[in-house]
């Protein structure tokens, strides 16, 4: 039986051309992720055009933070966007914690270790920004991320109530890496 090639990415910071593919990587993997979690109807009111004018916005932003896109040669399958943390008031200049605010990789690319490379490569970039500790959220419920920061050494700290879409509470999962480098 003949095996079939690896599949192969390629990460590159995305720029504001990007937007209308990142957009439409963004919905496709909420819809996939988020089903069951989230109310089915406000996933099905996601808007790629909505999403396109944010990104395209985040992306002309100076202090936008940082983008990172992965692609195979169909196009766009994910994305990891970075900067300072929303916790933390000190810039990543004084050394201060950073946040992955989102990572996104469609099923179809799942399971071949592009999430894994996002992480590294967005933790890489910003750590030559000067962060030196890296946390993400996830939502409590939403195992399967859970299971994937905590194989790369995320330390989970308490869930928390956080306002999700629509208003509605919901419970996440801060993990955290007290050495940005752990993750290079």
């Amino acid at each position: 039986m003949l095996e079939s090639p690896p599949l192969s990415f390629v990460v590159f910071p995305a720029g504001p051309s990007d937007a209308e593919e990142l957009a439409r990587v963004h919905v496709a993997s909420w819809r996939e992720t988020y089903r069951g979690l989230l109310a089915d109807a406000f996933l099905a009111r996601m808007s790629e055009p909505g999403f396109t004018r944010r990104f395209r916005r985040a992306l002309t932003d100076p202090a936008g933070g940082i983008t990172l896109a992965a692609a195979d040669r169909y196009g766009l399958v994910g994305y990891a966007q970075g900067g300072p943390s929303r916790r933390e008031t000190a810039s990543l200049a004084t050394g201060g914690e950073a946040e992955i605010a989102t990572l996104y990789v469609l099923r179809q690319a799942q399971g071949h270790g592009l999430g894994a490379r996002l992480m590294a490569q967005t933790a890489r970039a910003l750590a030559t920004n000067g962060a030196t500790s890296l946390m993400v959220s996830v939502l409590r419920d939403n195992i399967r991320a859970r299971g994937f920061y905590e194989h790369l050494g995320g330390e989970p700290e308490a869930a928390r109530q956080e306002p999700g879409p629509g208003g509605r509470l919901l419970y996440e999962v801060a993990y955290r890496w007290a050495d940005i480098r752990s993750l290079i």
